[in-house]
């Protein structure tokens, strides 16, 4: 499919797409709204082995996109008073022996310390692992369950990072433990909380907490894991799979239109009041995450807010210009290609440049948020 357009054509978005999906990616599907109107595209195929591109309102898992929803929520339920923004998190939780001086703020913006338990990657090179979430152990525990609470128990059985709030170091954990927040003082399931608050008063009837479900509802790509095992390649469909395994940290499903719509509404001051989205929107000084997003800056100075996602199958982007009336959102899926996670990563960073240069004619840096 050549770009699709509600007012204007944009050859150079449908070549940049396309060249994605020549350099490695299986799908790529690309919405920008911006002055000139929207524009809605799509490159390389929905599934290996067939010929039919990706569809444009195809769904798709969103890895860590899943943490700007998660803390806009937790924002909602502090504007209305239920949770304090610097207030413990153990007054609410009080079963998890969590450190008394880590607060809600610590946990949206990865301050708490506290180990991720998808496992840590040290600055001297070694690493601890967490659950299994590569090579043939995740591949065999793909429709394996995990409750929140055994994913929070797990990382609190490791040493922490630091102290509260003394450094930064991004933690799956912190947004597991943000949904257990969010059901304790709400009283509700948390899929239940996001639907009641966010999705249903946006119209984000493409969007999807999963919990344990490993389906994707139609139209949709396929995502596919290609790993080495016994001396072999071998290449999974992951597109069914349970993602309960990274809980409220990443495991909510979407399309191109909602992340937009929802994006867009968020940056606009729609979804909360001025003082908080202020906060959300205020960078720690290491790598620049606010509260559920990573703040950036383009090479011509002009501030644009994100959050990315991706694990293996999927990656997703979603970005917004301060009024949230330039977005780009999207959603790529890998193929078969022989990638570690360096060379992953460093696929999804290139995507992630080009893309940005192309819709806010300024490259931005990858964001570090990419991982879930």
């Amino acid at each position: 499919m050549s770009g699709t357009s509600t007012v204007h054509d944009r050859p150079e978005l449908q070549k940049a797409i396309q060249e994605l999906a020549e350099s490695g990616w299986a799908g790529v599907q690309l919405r920008v709204n911006d002055e000139r109107g929207e524009w809605v595209g799509s490159a390389g195929v929905a599934k290996l082995g067939e010929s039919a591109e990706p569809p444009t309102d195809g769904r798709f898992r969103i890895g860590s996109n899943t943490k700007t929803f998660t803390a806009t929520l937790v924002l909602q339920l502090v504007a209305d008073g239920l949770i304090e923004l610097d207030g413990p998190v153990a007054d609410h939780l009080p079963d998890y022996d969590l450190d008394p001086r880590i607060t809600v703020r610590m946990l949206l913006q990865h301050t708490s310390g506290l180990f991720s338990h998808t496992g840590e990657y040290y600055d001297d090179g070694t690493t601890a692992p967490g659950i299994p979430w590569q090579g043939q152990e995740w591949v065999d525990n793909l429709f394996r369950t995990y409750q929140p609470e055994e994913l929070v128990r797990l990382a609190l059985s490791k040493p922490a990072r630091f102290e509260p709030g003394s450094d930064w170091s991004y933690s799956n954990t912190n947004y597991v433990l943000a949904r257990l927040l969010v059901e304790k003082v709400s009283g509700r399931p948390f899929a239940e909380e996001m639907r009641r608050r966010i999705l249903s008063p946006l119209g984000l009837s493409g969007t999807v907490v999963p919990d344990a479900s490993p389906d994707i509802p139609e139209p949709h790509a396929h995502g596919y894991y290609t790993y080495e095992a016994d001396g072999e390649w071998r290449t999974v469909d992951v597109t069914r799979a349970n993602a309960s395994w990274i809980s409220a940290a990443g495991d909510m499903i979407s399309t191109t239109q909602d992340l937009h719509t929802f994006f867009s509404a968020l940056m606009s001051g729609k979804l909360l009041p001025a003082p908080l989205l202020a906060e959300m929107r205020t960078p720690h000084p290491k790598l620049g995450y606010g509260l559920g997003l990573f703040v950036q800056e383009t090479e011509n100075g002009d501030t644009i807010f994100t959050h990315n996602g991706g694990f293996w199958g999927w990656a997703a982007l979603m970005y917004s210009s301060p009024d949230g009336r330039t977005t780009l959102t999207a959603s790529l899926t890998t193929g078969d290609a022989r990638l570690d996670m360096a060379q992953a990563a460093q696929l999804f960073g290139a995507a992630q440049q080009r893309l940005v240069a192309e819709v806010f004619r300024g490259g931005a840096a990858a964001a570090a948020g990419s991982q879930s």
